[in-house]
């Protein structure tokens, strides 16, 4: 762990607080930082999306003179737009569903946020992320773990820091359960201690939808289209294939008791494949922009654990190299809804070997 000053990542809600209020305890010289990444989430002065509000800025404020350490917000909206905004939308116009929470740990926090710290003198950044840092006792390394509480770990999320921004990076609430990290809270009298945390997309306003936010954004027009079953059948017609991604079933309008899931979307031609229940599951795929923590990357056939998508449980596979930053991963069991775009993370016991995204199945 780096020993100089630290920018603290806050976010106005009670997991980067308590980080902070951690380290603060611990004698580190923090710099509270708040980035103001996305101004308004629908466009309109009244409604903000669920970052970058006055009220969080003002929330991780409080914070920190509570705790008595300087604060600032830093303006990374261009950055945030080119890494985040500008991908999440060419995604979805591709038929892919994005993470943008990966990209914007990687090259926002991790990337802008810590370049920008260093002209106030930090050498890492912390954040309220469920994760944990160890060295390797052997080699020295950092290796990325799982955070403890296995309900709140967003290690999934963090598969793509480099090892320079690993050695950089701080997760102090890593060895809590969310309920201590309450408790703590309180028990220090920060106010964000009852603070509700959002489920949702960081960047759409509360009450819209990320098809909204994308209409905005799509340049060029939004393209109908149909849907149709795995032999090509016409079933019906949607609006923008924006509007699905892969293991999706609600919404897709069509008629008739059998429950219908999308299979596939083909930016191309415009349609989106669906299929029964059983179709949803897929036992091989690839995964570009392979980015390695643990060691080289596999050079030849590897056996691990990989999950597919944040909250699942995850499955033994087996990964190959598959050409320059790819890999093939052939699942042991079957996996329901793999999707494009996302994630696929790879572990050894609690710790993250890698990962990299899904590539599109034709």
């Amino acid at each position: 762990m780096a020993e100089g000053r630290i920018a603290m990542a806050m976010s106005g809600g009670v997991d980067s607080s308590v980080a902070a209020l951690l380290l603060h305890r611990e004698g580190r010289a923090l710099v509270g930082i708040s980035l103001q990444l996305h101004d308004r989430g629908e466009g309109t002065p009244e409604r903000f999306g669920r970052c970058c509000s006055p009220r969080d800025f003002l929330d991780a404020r409080q914070v920190a003179d509570h705790l008595g350490f300087p604060f600032y917000v830093l303006n990374l909206e261009e950055e945030f737009r080119r890494a985040v905004l500008d991908d999440f939308v060419r995604e979805y116009t591709e038929g892919r569903t994005p993470i943008p929470c990966a990209h914007c740990n990687t090259s926002v926090k991790f990337g802008d946020l810590l370049r920008r710290a260093r002209t106030l003198g930090c050498d890492a950044v912390a954040t309220g992320h469920y994760a944990r840092v160890r060295r390797d006792p052997a080699t020295g390394r950092p290796r990325l773990l799982r955070g403890l509480d296995s309900d709140k770990d967003q290690s999934y999320f963090l598969f793509g820091l480099t090892r320079e921004q690993l050695e950089r990076a701080i997760f102090p609430i890593g060895d809590l359960i969310k309920t201590e990290v309450r408790s703590l809270a309180a028990g220090a009298g920060l106010a964000v201690a009852g603070k509700a945390e959002s489920q949702d997309i960081c960047f759409v306003a509360e009450g819209g939808g990320y098809g909204d936010f994308l209409e905005r954004e799509i340049k060029g027009g939004i393209r109908a289209g149909e849907i149709v079953d795995r032999e090509g059948k016409v079933l019906g017609t949607h609006e923008g294939i924006h509007r699905f991604t892969v293991g999706q079933r609600r919404g897709l309008g069509l008629a008739g008791a059998k429950p219908w899931y999308v299979l596939e979307i083909r930016p191309l031609e415009g349609r989106v494949v669906v299929g029964s229940e059983s179709d949803r599951y897929r036992s091989e795929f690839r995964v570009s922009r392979v980015n390695w923590i643990a060691g080289a990357p596999p050079s030849r056939p590897e056996e691990a654990m990989v999950q597919v998508r944040h909250r699942h449980a995850g499955a033994e596979a087996l990964l190959a190299p598959a050409g320059n930053e790819e890999l093939s991963v052939r699942l042991r069991t079957p996996q329901r809804s793999v999707t494009p775009g996302q994630a696929a993370v790879f572990y050894r016991d609690d710790e993250v070997l890698g990962g990299g995204f899904i590539q599109p199945f034709h």
